[in-house]
């Protein structure tokens, strides 16, 4: 039920995804009558997706893109969002995806789902393209604003588990975002984690700079989730930008139309390569399920990438593997977290 647009945009997505992965059965979480409805839309164009493709989950209030994270947690105990992440506890689901509000989704996954051993709050982890023609990891990009040294450590741990999954990389190299790459730069809780970082076990690179996540300069990035929400709404505004000045150029110059065009299959490569679409779906890393957030502006092929995003990470093994790396690096670390709260009930 969540994003801008809604179930307008998620339910085709959905369709569409189970069109083009067969092996894939849906779990269609909302209020039945918005949902049923925007399914029959949904079929025409779609006619290959059958109704045991897909199962309608009943929930009777979803939480809005304004509503406080108290209120999502705490009065909207029937929403869609808590119904999602509960079927994945309940094994009812391999996997969950969002595009609503990001600070309930994420509130709500960890209290349905817990984190893991050695883990005390997860963090939003996506990869952005790189020159060297591979991805960066970067994490966190929303989820925890306020974060202790201890806080980034358990974030690189995280993100190495990734990176080690996803790229099949025994040793990637992890970076910690600064305003230079000198020791004595950055806040004190920077200085602190880099020098937690320093004495890991990780393949620790050391500070780095914005520009380095283009540039591939390490495999992991790591920052706290204030900055890393910056890093990826500008990377997504810079995008839109980029693809804007091309459309109007080419509207305005007959000159630049005629090389367009013979250019064009390397246009089309190079636009493939940065549209920020494809890249959407970020793993919430950290919790006991495969939980994957979408941009809340996600249009149907943003959203299907979303849906993939989650698919991959099933077939992958994904939370397995994950989970025996971090158990492996926070038992090398020592690290121990704060005893969880009670019930938020």
């Amino acid at each position: 039920m969540g994003g801008d647009a809604g179930i307008s945009v998620t339910v085709p997505a959905a369709f569409d995804f189970a069109q083009r992965f067969p092996d894939t059965h849906m779990l269609l979480v909302g209020l039945p009558d918005e949902v049923n409805q925007a399914v029959v839309s949904a079929s025409g164009s779609f006619p290959g997706v059958s109704p045991d493709r897909y199962t309608i989950v009943a929930a009777t209030e979803f939480v809005t893109m304004e509503d406080p994270v108290e209120v999502a947690l705490r009065r909207k105990k029937d929403s869609s969002m808590r119904r999602a992440a509960q079927s994945v506890k309940d094994g009812r689901a391999d996997a969950c995806v969002s595009a609503g509000n990001t600070g309930a989704w994420m509130a709500i996954s960890r209290y349905v789902l817990k984190t893991l051993d050695g883990i005390d709050r997860p963090a939003i982890a996506t990869a952005l393209p790189n020159q060297k023609g591979g991805t960066t990891t970067v994490l966190d990009l929303g989820a925890n604003v306020d974060c202790t040294a201890e806080h980034l450590l358990q974030f690189a741990i995280m993100g190495t588990a990734l990176a080690q999954v996803g790229n099949m990389d025994k040793n990637p190299s992890v970076g910690l975002l600064n305003i230079g790459e000198e020791v004595i730069k950055g806040s004190e809780i920077v200085k602190q984690a880099a020098e937690l970082l320093r004495n890991s076990s990780l393949n620790f690179y050391g500070n780095v700079e914005g520009d380095d996540i283009f540039k591939g300069t390490v495999d992991v990035v790591v920052c706290d989730g204030f900055v890393g929400n910056v890093v990826l709404k500008s990377v997504e505004g810079l995008a839109r930008m980029m693809a804007s000045m091309v459309r109007e150029e080419f509207k305005r110059n007959v000159f630049t139309m005629i090389l367009g065009v013979i250019a064009m299959p390397v246009l089309n490569r190079f636009r493939r390569r940065v549209d920020n679409r494809q890249y959407n779906g970020a793993a919430l890393l950290g919790l006991r399920g495969v939980v994957i957030k979408s941009h809340g502006s996600a249009d149907i092929l943003a959203f299907g990438y979303a849906l993939q995003r989650a698919r991959d990470a099933v077939v992958s093994g994904l939370l397995e593997r994950t989970t025996m790396a971090i158990a492996q690096l926070t038992q090398s670390h020592d690290l121990t977290v704060p005893a969880r709260s009670g019930d938020p009930e």
